[in-house]
């Protein structure tokens, strides 16, 4: 059956705070959902003042979108939203329990209204990398003619796994996980206005709160089932409630970690996963990845930490280091959790294990300090390019060597400046490649190489 639209610009007299007399019996999550911009908690790069969807809501015209985040992160809830903001039908479909039946049914729905409303109908499709290539055709020709406004929400890397053709139609803006303030804020905002919360004289101990916010892992519908769950297991004592550390971990189903993603502890935790790796420890490394993983870190700053210890203490020990650590990076933001944490298993092993070289990092530091010392030298004449009479006249070019025409690519010229002549930044070690590396830097350049190496 066709989905009815489901209006969503709030009443002028309940559009700010949330309304008692919104179904009690419905979950936390859904009772505490914000109605209108200004109450959503978080993404102000894309809802503060001047910024893209702010400015759409006031123009009171959508283009078709991809919102790509996390859970949690009010996917779902801007996109109603939006819609009320410019008195759009709404329409709503999971790509999880829908089919390409239910989307043409939808869609004829959707072109009916859209001619007794007089405006374009918003259509909403959760978890759209969910659906197959075929569904996602099948609503291309809907967005093309303007029958629907597209906004749909993934998990998922929609460069992967939404279809070109959509994706030119949509513009796709990122999503963030909630910080552990914008979680408090949530969290507090429903012990005091939930209907069933805030006549509730609800406490938690400083454990037990850091472990609900920690645990969250920056999904503001997971706090709120959290609190909820929590709430409802202890027994009460008139209207106070105290909530203790174990509660929240059994409404949560996890242990709580010292871990804190905003704290100390973070800072730890990445330099000891860093540092087994630069020390050949495969194991420990995979330990530590292994905390950061149970405490809801960010994947993509472990792989950030990974691709800059491919270079900076592996370089060309192992070339391959680098490939497998960018490799790493794309894997995860195109995988999701949890499988990408077998990828970050493979990719910590590998550079724990690959023979090590800071070579490359002296090198530029080096290099960097010249250029800080003498930043005006001159480039030789002889490598500078020369594309008119006037220059080759003046000697740009003159006595430059093509490598290739000379034995082993290599000519008998300097091409640092005048007074760096013999200096060697890139010093190769005797580990993995590198030790290849050097033995041919000596052969071409033996004078100098020779000397150093």
């Amino acid at each position: 059956m066709p989905r009815s639209p489901v209006q969503t610009r709030p009443p002028a007299d309940q559009g700010s705070m949330f309304a008692e007399e919104r179904n009690r019996f419905a979950p936390l999550a859904e009772r505490m959902r914000p109605r209108v911009l200004d109450e959503v908690v978080g993404q102000r790069h894309l809802l503060g003042p001047g910024k893209p969807l702010q400015l759409m809501a006031a123009s009171g015209q959508l283009h078709s979108m991809v919102f790509w985040g996390p859970p949690g992160t009010g996917k779902t809830t801007i996109a109603r939203i939006l819609a009320g903001a410019v008195g759009a039908p709404f329409y709503a479909l999971s790509a999880v329990s829908s089919g390409v039946k239910d989307l043409r049914e939808t869609i004829d729905e959707a072109r009916r209204m859209n001619s007794r409303a007089k405006t374009r109908s918003v259509l909403f499709i959760d978890e759209i990398h969910r659906f197959s290539k075929s569904q996602q055709d099948a609503l291309l020709g809907a967005v093309e003619d303007g029958t629907v406004t597209l906004i749909g929400a993934t998990t998922e890397n929609p460069s992967f796994e939404v279809i070109s053709p959509l994706l030119s139609r949509a513009r796709v803006y990122v999503l963030e996980s909630l910080t552990a303030q914008e979680l408090e804020f949530v969290l507090d905002r429903a012990l005091k206005h939930d209907v069933e919360l805030k006549d509730l004289e609800i406490t938690f101990t400083p454990e037990a709160k850091s472990a609900m916010l920690a645990l969250s892992g920056g999904d503001g519908r997971k706090l709120l089932s959290a609190l909820e769950l929590a709430v409802g297991m202890i027994p009460k004592a008139g209207n106070k409630v105290t909530i203790e550390q174990e509660t929240v971990e059994n409404a949560v189903g996890r242990k709580a970690s010292r871990y804190d993603k905003g704290g100390e502890m973070h800072y730890d935790v990445i330099s000891a996963f860093i540092k087994s790796m630069r020390n050949s420890d495969p194991n420990a490394a995979i330990y530590w990845l292994a905390r950061m993983i149970e405490s809801g870190e960010d994947p993509e700053f472990i792989a950030r930490r990974m691709v800059i210890l491919a270079s900076e203490d592996i370089g060309n020990a192992d070339p391959m280091a680098l490939v497998l650590a960018t490799s790493c990076w794309n894997a995860i933001r195109a995988v999701g959790w949890p499988e990408s944490q077998l990828i970050f298993s493979q990719t910590a092993a590998y550079l724990a294990a690959a023979p090590k070289s800071n070579a490359a990092t002296e090198a530029i530091g080096k290099a960097m300090e010249d250029v800080k010392n003498n930043p005006n030298l001159e480039v030789p004449l002889h490598i500078r390019n020369a594309p008119t009479k006037l220059m080759k006249d003046l000697g740009y070019g003159k006595g430059y060597k093509y490598a290739h025409a000379e034995e082993g690519a290599h000519a008998e010229m300097t091409c640092l400046p005048e007074g760096l002549e013999n200096r060697v930044y890139y010093k190769p070690t005797e580990y993995g490649k590198e030790k290849e590396i050097g033995e041919r830097l000596k052969e071409l350049e033996p004078e100098k190489y020779k000397k150093q190496l």
